[in-house]
């Protein structure tokens, strides 16, 4: 049996760490199955052209390890992989043994199983693929690595979950946001009691204790987004994970939680700038999803949500023709914004608060030296112009100061 025949046999029989559906794995089995035809010209020049994309062969197939989902990981993301049959530990271990030798394979190997002494000619005109170093802690003899890549498992998550911290609901789906608000909490200013409530609530969910679900309300610009962003990027290591869905994706609440509802992860389903009409019904699915449903709370799933309205449900002036009728608007209002068990305010700063914002964000861009009465005085003037004071509006001032600070222009 040639080398290719061997590493073709390891595609076919990986069990636990099947990824033959992988582009790169299926374009290694095409070549590999095509050496005895002229085909595998086509094959390996497409092989050589996925790897060289990828990096190295060895750190592809590394990186489909890390982010697979299987038995064996999602039970080490959950801490319980020693709960794990022996079985599935040694398929485990025996599929790291082939797949460290699939990384191996070299276009020598592939060339030496080809029987036609002028395709091999040919064949050797083709640049050879980059075996390189696979990613930790994918080190060495990969079958001895299941307690590494459990611990990696239980900081890193498993899966989608292991490439990606933050997703969105799509087309019915769970799907990954590669870009994402980079923002951290040492970057927000001020609102220190607002936002210790927030974290508390958040280290306790990720540490499995009871939690609760958060309404952020308040004036717009006061950094209730940005607080939920933080959050994301200073759990993602413990196993947090952010949902964001629109208001109008309310009613798929149910569906959302079904899907990730035996996940080992912790989830956040994030709400941005929520409120109702009067007439909208699918507040009534909300409701359901903070407490209520027959499903009941979900010990993996919490609901953060912003708002500039502290009851959510806009009144419309027919609402309040009648005082039953006003009665029943009430209830309806304060039995959803009551369900969330914590509500944090986030208020407009006032001129001095304002100033201070300014001033330590400034001082973190490096902008310490510049006088701050001028700086004071232009960003009192920054925010007449844009309707009030705000974090945000101080953020965007300093951005236009630290524009004009290194372009040498007067601001």
């Amino acid at each position: 049996m040639t080398e290719a025949e061997k590493i073709k046999y390891y595609i076919e029989s990986l069990c636990i760490y099947d990824i033959k559906d992988d582009s790169v794995i299926k374009a290694l089995y095409s070549l590999l199955c095509s050496v005895k035809s002229e085909q595998v010209l086509v094959t390996q020049r497409r092989f050589f052209n996925l790897v060289s994309q990828e990096g190295s062969l060895n750190k592809h197939i590394s990186r489909c390890i890390l982010t697979c989902d299987n038995e064996f990981t999602k039970a080490a993301a959950a801490g319980r992989e020693k709960e794990l049959s022996r079985a599935v530990i040694m398929g485990a271990a025996e599929d790291l043994r082939k797949l460290e030798e699939i990384s191996s394979i070299t276009a020598n190997a592939v060339i030496d199983a080809v029987d036609d002494a002028d395709i091999k000619e040919v064949m050797k005109t083709i640049p050879q693929w980059d075996n390189g170093k696979a990613l930790p802690p994918l080190t060495e003899n990969w079958a001895q690595s299941l307690e590494s890549l459990a611990e990696y498992h239980r900081k890193n998550g498993y899966g989608m979950y292991a490439k990606n911290i933050a997703f969105t609901w799509r087309d019915k789906r769970i799907c990954p946001v590669s870009s994402i608000d980079t923002m951290t909490l040492d970057g927000l200013k001020n609102y220190e009691v607002q936002r210790q409530k927030v974290i508390d609530n958040t280290e306790s969910f990720v540490l499995g204790h009871p939690a609760n679900n958060v309404l952020l309300y308040g004036d717009r610009g006061t950094g209730k987004s940005s607080t939920v962003h933080a959050l994301l990027n200073e759990y993602c290591t413990q196993g947090l994970r952010m949902i964001e869905i629109p208001k109008s994706a309310v009613a798929d609440l149910t569906q959302i939680r079904e899907q990730i509802a035996d996940s080992p992860m912790k989830f956040i389903i994030y709400i941005d700038d929520l409120s109702f009409d009067s007439n909208d019904t699918s507040f009534s699915e909300l409701k359901a999803a903070l407490e209520g449903s027959l499903s009941g709370r979900q010990s993996n799933i919490l609901i953060y949500a912003t708002s500039n309205r502290r009851h959510l449900i806009k009144e419309s002036f027919s609402d309040r023709q009648n005082d039953i009728n006003k009665n029943d608007i009430m209830q309806e209002q304060l039995s959803l914004s009551d369900r969330f068990g914590l509500t944090i305010t986030f208020l407009n700063p006032g001129k001095q608060e304002y100033l201070e914002i300014v001033t330590k964000i400034a001082e973190d861009r490096g902008l310490a030296d510049l006088d701050r009465e001028h700086l004071h005085y232009a960003a009192e003037q920054w925010a007449t112009r844009r309707g009030g004071r705000s974090p945000r509006c101080a953020k965007q001032f300093v951005d236009y100061v630290e524009s004009c600070h290194k372009r040498g222009k007067d601001w």
